[in-house]
């Protein structure tokens, strides 16, 4: 995300400009933006236009200000839908009419708030920090099935999905396995080709049960080499096996928790989720006196200082409640400020996914309070 102009303080009326580059500045976009915000932006509408020979009907370019009622991400088609009270004065819409607006990837605008929290501040300095990003592709194979994805600071996105019916390997059928296999491979080739781009990514994972992911890395590296595609060649050693238990999304945090792979991406945001989450599972199983989960159980943990590792989810933050909100914020803040890290999940990693399972806030302490533990507090912030 390229940040164009800022003017914001904690806590203060501002604004800021940005131009979204890349499918994960969408989410960035989606988690800022919020019911009674003002957005700026260009957007189309048919109208009817008087040429003398009867009415035409012409399509516009025009700039508005929307104060937002509804927002919708559709994340397959990287686009987010605005619906909202028009705010600027046009002779083709009226003030406070209402209108839609989309915003895509390279198309800039303007978000403007009534007041800046400390979470909005760090969104938009993650959004535009291209150190932070993950920058993993992995292809999860088994036999007649694959999934190309691309793991970035916020998002997981699952590009390619390819799937084969492969004959079976006895019988009469056996003839045509060999072939159907080498077609199957060849699709999950180019899919890499289209979506991996070495210039970005930090390294390719092959992953999958049994010997599929082994056979594919054989067939990426001699299709390469025969088709001369030059950033597969020339980034060989950015190519690295994994285990994983299937071909599903779900097996990325298998490969992002695997050691080697884990070296690798070891300072990015998504690295450190997956570690953070482990640990605590871990912690659960050996002294759950140092490990809670839930809104009640956290919060009370927090006002006894006790909390050495947040982990929330950036779901609990896409409220429209203000005040749950403004308690969710303080609580990050107030970790911080007592020494303790807070990480925030992102809902589009596997990690997040995981977490909001668990009501999507958790904590590792400083010391044991099995006080805590038989304590029956509500759940409701």
């Amino acid at each position: 995300m390229k940040l164009l102009a800022e003017g914001f303080a904690k806590g203060a009326e501002g604004f800021v400009k940005l131009l979204p580059e890349e499918a994960e500045d969408m989410w960035h976009t989606f988690n800022l933006v919020r019911e009674g915000d003002h957005i700026t932006a260009t957007t189309f509408r048919k109208v009817q236009v008087d040429k003398g020979t009867g009415a035409d009907t012409e399509r516009l370019k025009l700039k508005l200000t929307l104060e937002v009622a509804a927002i919708e991400f559709d994340a397959e088609g990287g686009v987010i839908r605005i619906k909202g009270r028009n705010l600027t004065e046009s002779e083709h819409i009226k003030l406070g009419a209402y209108h839609s607006l989309e915003l895509e990837l390279g198309r800039a605008f303007t978000l403007k708030k009534a007041a800046w929290d400390a979470l909005d501040i760090e969104r938009v300095r993650q959004a535009t920090d291209v150190s932070l990003s993950a920058d993993l592709a992995a292809v999860l194979i088994t036999e007649g099935l694959a999934h190309v994805c691309l793991v970035g600071g916020s998002t997981t996105l699952v590009r390619a999905r390819v799937e084969a019916n492969l004959p079976r390997k006895r019988g009469a059928a056996a003839a045509g396995y060999d072939k159907a296999w080498t077609r199957f491979l060849d699709h999950v080739f180019t899919a890499v080709v289209r979506h991996v781009d070495f210039g970005v990514v930090k390294c390719l994972v092959i992953a999958g049960p049994g010997f599929a992911k082994d056979q594919f890395k054989e067939h990426l590296e001699q299709e390469a080499v025969r088709r001369e595609v030059r950033p597969l060649i020339e980034n060989k050693e950015k190519i690295v096996l994994a285990s994983a238990s299937s071909a599903y999304k779900h097996s990325l945090k298998e490969v992002l928790s695997c050691p080697t792979i884990a070296s690798r991406i070891k300072d990015t945001k998504a690295a450190r989720e997956v570690t953070a989450l482990q640990d605590f599972y871990d912690l659960l199983a050996t002294d759950a006196t140092r490990a809670f989960y839930g809104p009640g159980h956290v919060f009370a943990a927090a006002e006894l200082g006790a909390i050495q590792v947040l982990l929330i989810s950036d779901s609990l933050f896409r409220i429209n409640h203000v005040e749950k909100r403004r308690k969710f914020a303080e609580l990050v803040e107030g970790v911080r400020e007592a020494g303790g890290e807070a990480l925030v999940f992102s809902a589009m990693h596997v990690s997040g996914e995981q977490l909001n399972q668990l009501s999507g806030i958790a904590a590792i302490l400083r010391f044991p309070l099995p006080e805590l533990e038989d304590m029956e507090i509500p759940a409701e912030v």
